[in-house]
Parts: C-alpha cells; sequence; structure tokens
C-alpha cells in the first residue's frame, strides 16, 4: 500500500481518537508514531528532527514559571483589589475577566483559570449566587489573550515558530498592526458581551479579605522574561533561543522554589503537564511526517480548488471554518496541520501569506469558546464546577459562549483583512 495512504490512514485514525475520547492524548498520538516506525514509514532520526524543541522549551519554560507566580499569590492580591473597588457583583466579574484576559497574555490559559475560579467560588458562596456563568466568564476570558503574545498559549508558539516571529512581531509586523491589536478589538467587543450578561447581579460587592503576598520574586521573573523576550530581536537573537530562554527561567522559578522550601519546586514539578508536553511533541512528528509526504500540499490545492481564486473567499473560509472546527477539536493539531497551508494558500493567490495565517490564528483559538470542549481552559472550568455539584450542559456554556466567540471575532477577522489584505 502507498506510504502517502498509510500515513494519511494513522493520522485519521489518532485525530478522531483524541476528538471522541479526550483521554490519554500523548499516549494516542504517540502509538500511532510507533505504527509509523514499525512499518518503516518513519525513523527514528525523523522522529526527533520533526519535534519543534524550541516551542516545547517555551511551552515548559513558562508553565513552570506560571505555576510558582500562582504559589505567590500576587494575582490574588490584584483580583480581590479589583472585587473590593466594584460597585456591584457584576461590575466586579467584568473587571475579573479583565484581569482574566490580562494575564492568559502571558500565562498558559489553564493555569490562569486555576489561579481565578478559586476566587470566583468564593464570591459566589458569599452571596448565595451560582458560580456557573462566573466561571465560564473566566474561561472564555482566558482563551481571548493567549492568543495576542508569543508566550500566551501554544497555538501563538507554533504560529511564531513556523513564521520566525519574535515577542516584539505580534505587536507590530512588517510596519503594520500586529495580531495583539486584532485581539484588542476583539476583546473590547466581547467583554461588552460579558457585561450585558454580567450587569443583572446588582448586589453590592463583597468584601474580600487582604491576601498576604508569599513572595514577590515569581512575579519579578515573569516580567524579567517578557522584558528580555522583548529585548532580544535588539540582540540579534533568532527565535530558536527563545526556547532556551525561556527554560532558563523556568529552572531560576526552581531554584528560587529550592531556596524557599525545596517541597515548593517538587510539588512544582509533580504538578507539571506532561501529557500536553508529550502531546505537542507527538503533534510535531505527525505533521511533520505528513509535510514530507506532501499531504499538506494535497490539502491546500483541494481548499484552492473550492474557494478559486478569491484571495477573500480564501480568508472568510480560513478563518470561519477554523471558528467551527475548534469548537470541537483541540486547536493545537490544528493549527500545527494548518498553518502551512494557510501560508502556501496566501503565496499561491498572490496575497501576503500573513493575511490568512493570522486569521488561522483568530479562528482557532477564539473558535473554542463557543463549547465546553472546545479548549483545555473550558474542561479544567467545567470540571471545577462539576467537583462543587454544578452540571453545565453544552446549550448553557454556548449561550455565554456563542455571542462571547462572534463578538471577539469578527471586529478581529474585519480589522486582518483591511490591515493585511
Amino acid at each position: 500500500m502507498n506510504d502517502k495512504i498509510v500515513a494519511v490512514s494513522i493520522f485519521i485514525i489518532v485525530y478522531l481518537y483524541i476528538i471522541v475520547s479526550k483521554k490519554s492524548k500523548s499516549l494516542a498520538i504517540w502509538s500511532g508514531i510507533c505504527v509509523l516506525v514499525l512499518l518503516r514509514i518513519l525513523d527514528l532520526g525523523s522522529v526527533i528532527n520533526f519535534v519543534n524543541w524550541n516551542v516545547l522549551g517555551i511551552f515548559a519554560g513558562t508553565l513552570i514559571l506560571a505555576e510558582f507566580f500562582i504559589y505567590s499569590k500576587v494575582p490574588v492580591l490584584i483580583a480581590n483589589f479589583l472585587i473590593n473597588h466594584s460597585k456591584t457583583v457584576g461590575g466586579a466579574f467584568v473587571w475579573i475577566c479583565v484581569m482574566t484576559s490580562f494575564l492568559s497574555a502571558f500565562i498558559e490559559n489553564v493555569a490562569t483559570v486555576l489561579i481565578i475560579a478559586p476566587i470566583a467560588l468564593v464570591c459566589s458562596k458569599k452571596l448565595n449566587v451560582s458560580p456557573v456563568p462566573f466561571i465560564i466568564g473566566i474561561a472564555v476570558s482566558s482563551n481571548l489573550q493567549g492568543t495576542a503574545t508569543l508566550i500566551g498559549d501554544p497555538p501563538s508558539m507554533i504560529l511564531a515558530s513556523s513564521e520566525n516571529m519574535n515577542f516584539n512581531d505580534f505587536f507590530w509586523y512588517h510596519g503594520k498592526p500586529g495580531i495583539f491589536f486584532a485581539v484588542q478589538i476583539g476583546a473590547i467587543f466581547s467583554f461588552l458581551v460579558l457585561y450585558l450578561f454580567f450587569r443583572r447581579y446588582k448586589q453590592p460587592s463583597v468584601k474580600m479579605e487582604h491576601e498576604r503576598v508569599i513572595s514577590w520574586i515569581p512575579c519579578c521573573l515573569t516580567l524579567a522574561l517578557i522584558f528580555v523576550l522583548a529585548l532580544s530581536p535588539v540582540f540579534n537573537i533568532d527565535f530558536k533561543w527563545f526556547g532556551l530562554i525561556c527554560m532558563i527561567f523556568g529552572v531560576m522559578g526552581l531554584m528560587w522554589g529550592i531556596f524557599k522550601d525545596y517541597k515548593v519546586s517538587w510539588d512544582v514539578i509533580k504538578r507539571y503537564d506532561w501529557d500536553t508536553t508529550f502531546f505537542l511533541a507527538g503533534i510535531f512528528v505527525m505533521i511533520g511526517l505528513l509535510k514530507y509526504i506532501n499531504a499538506i500540499d494535497d490539502l491546500k490545492n483541494f481548499l484552492i480548488m473550492i474557494t478559486g481564486e478569491s484571495i477573500f473567499t480564501s480568508y472568510t473560509l480560513i478563518v470561519w471554518m477554523s471558528v467551527l472546527f475548534s469548537a470541537f477539536i483541540c486547536n493545537i493539531p490544528y493549527i500545527t496541520a494548518m498553518i502551512s497551508v494557510a501560508h502556501d494558500m496566501g503565496e499561491a493567490l498572490g496575497g501576503v501569506p500573513y493575511l490568512l495565517v493570522f486569521g488561522l490564528l483568530i479562528g482557532s483559538c477564539l473558535g473554542g469558546n463557543i463549547t465546553p470542549i472546545g479548549a483545555s481552559a473550558n474542561i479544567v472550568s467545567v470540571g471545577i464546577l462539576r467537583k462543587k455539584g454544578y452540571k453545565i450542559s453544552f446549550l448553557e456554556f454556548a449561550k455565554i459562549g456563542l455571542p462571547f466567540t462572534i463578538a471577539a471575532t469578527f471586529p478581529a477577522y474585519v480589522f486582518i483583512w483591511f490591515v493585511w489584505r
């Protein structure tokens, strides 16, 4: 049998398993890779070469640093300040969602939810109201700004690696406003949606107890990492070193934890998300193989055949197809597979490739906000509520998630079109 047919078939089987099960994603994808190696379609050298070690370094380093930032209690201090200075409960939760969104631009989305969700639960308990809409608001807010910066979310890291973008390129790229500003325009409209949902909570805001900060060092390390990444183009540091920079800061966090109390660092290591790390590595191997056997080119040609030679039709298809798919499947394998397709389509149609690439990122990251299974942050949020005795249906989540997604995506979609067409 043709190697391309076998490789694509195994990829589809693994992908379908990931969509249906949502469990043991890394085990599933590495089982597929082992089958490909045994069939000699893939060799061990290619497996190592296909892995994007740079992105894994960025993900690991920032995730470790985020754990120490959570431990420091600084985010809780800021959240309590916002609540104490809000007049109504609805206003307090809008500000909490804004803060969640801001943090997720620099901290992995799931970590952001784990920081903020307990605060929302305490507030809801004091007011004797359901925490469900507030936790959903926190989840969708965390997914919004993760798209805006290089270190906010794995899809942004994958985009930066594929397009050789540095930290500052997300803000200003080739003399034009970058993806960051598209996200901010979408954020204005999406937070208006949250305001309309939360404004009925007109009870006076609760007073939160003052939270004592354990240490400001993790906060300083996080700010220092952002500063170094922002300055790196001045020293002509290529994107391939970003992973090493993030890992160095992650190790610095571990060393600080050991110095303070070795149990702190040990707990961070135990909580580290190994499943997502191995899942990311496996995705890079599978997509690398698809590129090698030209399956990605086949998909590109198929999409061009559908859209004709209209760059606007292609752009629109990429954005809203990504929104639809990401509402039900993990956006990491999707964007990893599609980013080369979007880039090549842009070039083949005589347009700027960044138009389709940026549209892909916006659609695939924001589309996950529609359903409770569309993003890891949503799944974690639903899990937190389930432990507290609250069950959320698809419809209940989509009641907030769908209008939030449309309000965030459409303005960004228009902005990118007029800036990058």
